[in-house]
């Protein structure tokens, strides 16, 4: 058990996600159930999160936030790098390590972007006149992105010899399509999801934060 201090992971007050586990908070919660690291959450409103005092732990003024001691830190990917290089979520071997770290930037610089984009057409643009064209457009970039990745995942279980925190960042990325049937079209894809979803780190991290909204809402 870590003697470290125990983080605090600022969450959604009210996720807009409906408790699916989609919101990027999610993916912290994921890389400390994977390395056993104990953490408490801490709600925030919406309007909160524009606050001086909220923005002082993320300048953007988004979620998620982690405090651990003196230590803050903004932005998941950040978050997640940390865990992983301060606990067990690399690779002991230094070129299995910088392998992990490119899949985690290649899953927010490469993979993400475009995936992200099609929520903000779906969700602000539907009243266009242009709308059906530009999703199409997108959704084929998305294509583009997965067709690449599945010829490089192949028949293999993870993205190098072992689950690392290069396949949590890929994975917590590409389910954000859960909804849209873009992922069934790469069966290799989507298996690749659901077996990381099946670890038991992933399964204590989505009940966690589906606890936490249906309490909210209950409230």
């Amino acid at each position: 058990m870590s003697n470290l201090p125990k983080p605090v992971v600022t969450v959604f007050e009210r996720s807009p996600d409906g408790g699916k586990g989609l919101a990027r908070d999610m993916r912290v919660r994921w890389a400390l159930e994977e390395v056993g690291q104990p953490y408490d959450v801490r709600p925030v409103s919406f309007d909160a999160m524009k606050e001086t005092e909220h923005r002082a732990l993320h300048p953007f003024g988004q979620i998620p936030t982690y405090e651990e001691g003196s230590l803050t830190l903004f932005e998941s990917g950040a978050i997640v790098f940390h865990i992983a290089s301060r606990h067990t979520g690399f690779p002991e071997d230094a070129n299995a390590r910088a392998r992990a770290i490119n899949w985690m930037f290649a899953a927010l610089s490469t993979v993400e972007p475009p995936i992200v984009e099609r929520e903000v057409v779906l969700y602000l643009e539907q009243d266009e006149s242009w709308f059906e064209q530009r999703l199409h457009l997108v959704e084929n970039r998305i294509r583009a992105k997965l067709t690449d990745f599945s010829h490089r995942l192949g028949e293999a279980d993870w993205l190098d010899s072992g689950f690392s925190a290069g396949d949590l960042m890929t994975v917590d990325v590409l389910r954000r399509l859960s909804e849209s049937g873009l992922l069934e079209e790469f069966p290799n894809l989507a298996e690749f999801v659901a077996r990381a979803e099946a670890r038991p780190a992933f399964r204590r991290a989505f009940e966690a934060q589906l606890a936490f909204f249906n309490a909210g809402e209950a409230v």
